[in-house]
């Protein structure tokens, strides 16, 4: 998305009151590869002192090895002058959808960068934003009659939003579908990409995406990931779905907003009402929470290592925002230049252990290939929560301890009892119904079947 304040999470039929509706059945095919993947999001611009898609390409070897699957690369077109934010502007005021911007390189550059992570075992998805143009896109010129209207008859950003540097398009006219259509094509065609991250998605009709679907899927197998979270869209649109409500409950939990009762409701609605296939992204920060809502020590303080941890034994795939493995500190300025200090962090092994464990168990793997969260019960259930994930005989279990105080909790009748090996240390635990252990504020727990 272009700027602040960040897009509220909507709900959907899945939270309303009154009669429950199932959510509609998925209908796509994820990639293979995607299903025990994790996702690295590149911000270009700030990721190297050059900014540039070759200086970018070094990194590529690291972020394998921190077990990084799929690499989400920021906007790569031009940006708009014209009503421009700051002094470099917002990726996401797009000015030719089929062109690269030169701050970045030139789409010799931008396929190097995909055929070396394609060695590497990588996929890489470009970021979308379908919504809106910038004022001095080339469509401005060309085509006027694709772009909404205000109550004045001009070109208009989206209501009540600050986002003056774009205007908004108008899905009611098929040639703009066409042609955003064709434009997506040409980049998974032209520079092999593998996908999309869909900008503010739930402004586009859900048919576009479904149509768009059809036809990239017709190149090669893409995956698709909507900033939005509504479910429907993944029965023919979208792999993946943003989970800002979880991200939202741990913001809470962690500055004594809510307690685990409010993780619950998350993961309730996750169960009942989406889809069994539907992949959540989990996220502890992104760019748009970096840069208007503070960085991730900031939003989750001593939460932090439990969210994380969390982010990948859970349910979701885990998302990392470059920096993250460095242990950044900062809120990244988002209209100008503003470099990451590499660095070697405790987080970038915590990250490369919890990557590590989830390939090597199906039972956290994404979506319907993975094992669903079975509750635990305990007898601090406001404080603690305790769960076992399962496939066939793949087992691992996690507890966390969502307070500032150290707990010993009691289980209750739950599907832990057995060996189990700890997954950080190796230690060998047995569980059985009314086991009692201790966890540390702010602690967790997680086990792997023995």
């Amino acid at each position: 998305m272009t700027a602040d304040p960040v897009t509220p999470s909507p709900t959907d039929g899945s939270r309303r009151t009154g009669p429950y509706e199932p959510a509609r059945p998925v209908q796509l095919t994820h990639p293979e590869w995607s299903r025990d993947a994790t996702i690295y999001q590149v911000n270009q611009r700030q990721f190297t002192p050059e900014g540039t898609f070759r200086a970018a390409e070094a990194h590529l070897p690291r972020l394998r090895e921190l077990g990084v699957d799929i690499v989400w690369l920021m906007p790569v077109n031009p940006i708009g002058e014209l009503n421009r934010k700051g002094r470099l502007g917002s990726p996401y005021a797009v000015k030719d959808y089929l062109a690269v911007n030169p701050e970045f390189g030139d789409l010799g550059d931008l396929r190097h960068f995909v055929d070396t992570a394609h060695g590497l075992g990588l996929h890489v998805i470009l970021d979308w934003v379908a919504n809106h143009t910038a004022w001095d896109n080339v469509l401005v010129e060309q085509h006027p009659d694709w772009y909404a209207r205000d109550w004045k008859g001009d070109f208009c950003p989206t209501p009540w939003w600050d986002w003056d540097d774009v205007i908004d398009l108008d899905y009611d006219q098929p040639g703009l579908r066409e042609y955003m259509t064709a434009a997506m094509t040409y980049w998974v065609r032209e520079a092999d990409v593998d996908g999309f991250r869909c900008d503010v998605a739930g402004y586009v009709p859900v048919d576009f995406w479904e149509n768009a679907r059809r036809e990239l899927d017709e190149i090669k197998p893409v995956f698709m990931l909507a900033e939005w979270e509504t479910r429907d869209l993944h029965t023919r649109a979208f792999d993946m779905t943003y989970a800002w409500s979880w991200n939202e409950t741990m913001h809470k939990i962690a500055h004594g907003e809510a307690d685990v009762e409010a993780l619950k409701v998350y993961y309730a609605w996750n169960d009942r009402a989406w889809q069994r296939d539907a992949i959540r992204m989990t996220f502890v920060s992104n760019h748009d929470k970096n840069a208007w809502e503070g960085t991730e020590y900031e939003q989750f303080g001593d939460a932090l290592e439990a969210a994380i941890v969390l982010s990948v034994v859970g349910e979701g795939m885990p998302l990392v925002y470059n920096g993250q493995e460095a242990g950044s500190d900062r809120r990244l300025v988002f209209f100008d230049k503003d470099e990451i200090e590499w660095r070697d962090d405790p987080q970038g092994e915590l990250y490369r252990t919890l990557f590590a464990l989830k390939k090597a168990h199906p039972a956290l793997w994404n979506g319907a290939w993975g094992g669903r969260m079975v509750r635990v019960p305990n007898d601090a259930e406001s404080k603690v929560l305790s769960f076992v994930r399962r496939v066939d005989d793949d087992r691992v279990f996690g507890a966390f301890n969502f307070t500032d105080a150290e707990i010993t909790v009691v289980l209750g009748d739950g599907p832990q009892a057995g060996a189990w090996v700890d997954a950080f240390d190796g230690e060998a635990v047995q569980l059985q119904q009314g086991q009692s252990f201790t966890l540390p504020a702010w602690g967790h727990r997680v086990l792997v079947g023995a």
